[in-house]
């Protein structure tokens, strides 16, 4: 998938067939919208697309009327969305920035400017809830009036639903914040998940729960930044870790702004996702992790953040969160073990 930021670039398609949104989660609703543009394209001998945004409309005017609380939890960052978006087989995603001049622009000039003379659109797929332009003053009615007028089709796809609940970001949202992994995972139509670089923090985890001082070997931590202040999920986590080693890790994690470290943290207030691989692959080192891409998997919630008076609870807090996330692992194994037995009798 080739990845443009906004739509003057000599690579773009002249040509194209368009969904437009923000697709925070790319959730199962998002992937059959997808799958019905790719199909649509392919019919018309067009390239798929995505024009999405960043940052988040909602972002822009919550900070704009420095009323943070408006602006949406967020589910994944840019770099997930647009994983996920390669992964349902989109030809090229477009984001485009979200500032004063796009948000001030009227819905026929979106559509003039943005639609037919930047994408050169001949099919638009647009949610029944799309609306566009200066104030959400276009519907589909007018686009699909602009569709006529100007020779490109457009269509609406009704909502999704998985067992009667209608899959929406904001539902995602809702179960991140409950910690409702499995109906996340229902949702998503995948675990959870979070990828990007291996980060340097203060190194404190190693020196925590070491089995002696000065041997680094206590609870070593891959740092991953979640590049938005706001995430719908917080707390401690059993993740698997992807891309260290040939087969996934157990780990426990804590993703958030940990607020039992003090103000001279490398990333203070920077909200981290904080990994400990229960079993640390021996060939990695103490220094072998850093600057990789690995994926987390978030798969099920142990507890939200808790703030520790001391750097001993603090040790204690994470060795009583290895046991329980070992403990997950253990049962879900023996689920497994448990199912596969039922499968063959």
């Amino acid at each position: 998938m080739q990845v443009f930021r906004g739509f003057r670039h000599p690579g773009v398609a002249p040509a194209c067939a368009l969904t437009i949104g923000n697709f925070d989660g790319v959730h199962r609703g998002h992937q059959a919208m997808l799958g019905l543009l790719n199909t649509e394209a392919r019919l018309r001998g067009l390239p798929s697309c995505v024009l999405t945004f960043e940052p988040h409309p909602r972002d822009y005017f919550a900070q704009l009327s420095k009323r943070p609380e408006l602006a949406p939890a967020r589910i994944g960052t840019l770099r997930d969305k647009l994983s996920a978006l390669a992964a349902s087989g989109v030809g090229q995603t477009i984001v485009l920035p979200f500032d004063t001049r796009l948000a001030s622009q009227t819905p026929e000039e979106f559509i003039q400017h943005v639609l037919l003379e930047g994408l050169g659109v001949r099919y638009v797929l647009v949610g029944d809830d799309f609306r566009f332009g200066a104030k959400r003053a276009g519907d589909y009615a007018m686009l699909d009036a602009a569709g006529e007028a100007n020779g490109f089709d457009v269509a609406r796809m009704n909502s999704y639903e998985v067992h009667g609940l209608r899959v929406s970001s904001s539902a995602v949202r809702e179960a991140l914040a409950e910690g409702r992994m499995s109906d996340v995972q229902a949702l998503l139509g995948r675990p959870y998940a979070i990828s990007g670089h291996v980060v340097h923090g203060r190194k404190l985890g190693r020196a925590l729960g070491a089995s002696a001082p000065g041997r680094n070997d206590g609870f070593r931590t891959l740092n991953l930044r979640f590049k938005h202040w706001k995430p719908a999920a917080s707390g401690i986590f059993a993740v698997l870790v992807h891309g260290l080693d040939d087969h996934p890790l157990h780990g426990v994690a804590n993703l958030g702004v940990r607020p039992s470290l003090d103000a001279n943290d490398v990333n203070a207030g920077r909200v981290l996702l904080e990994t400990h691989c229960l079993d640390w692959p021996v060939h990695l080192g103490e220094e072998g992790a850093y600057g990789k891409i690995v994926r987390v998997e978030l798969l099920h919630k142990l507890h939200d953040e808790l703030r520790y008076t001391s750097l001993e609870a603090l040790t204690a807090g994470i060795a009583k969160d290895g046991r329980d996330a070992r403990a997950f692992f253990a049962s879900a194994h023996a689920e497994t073990r448990r199912q596969t037995t039922r499968d063959r009798i």
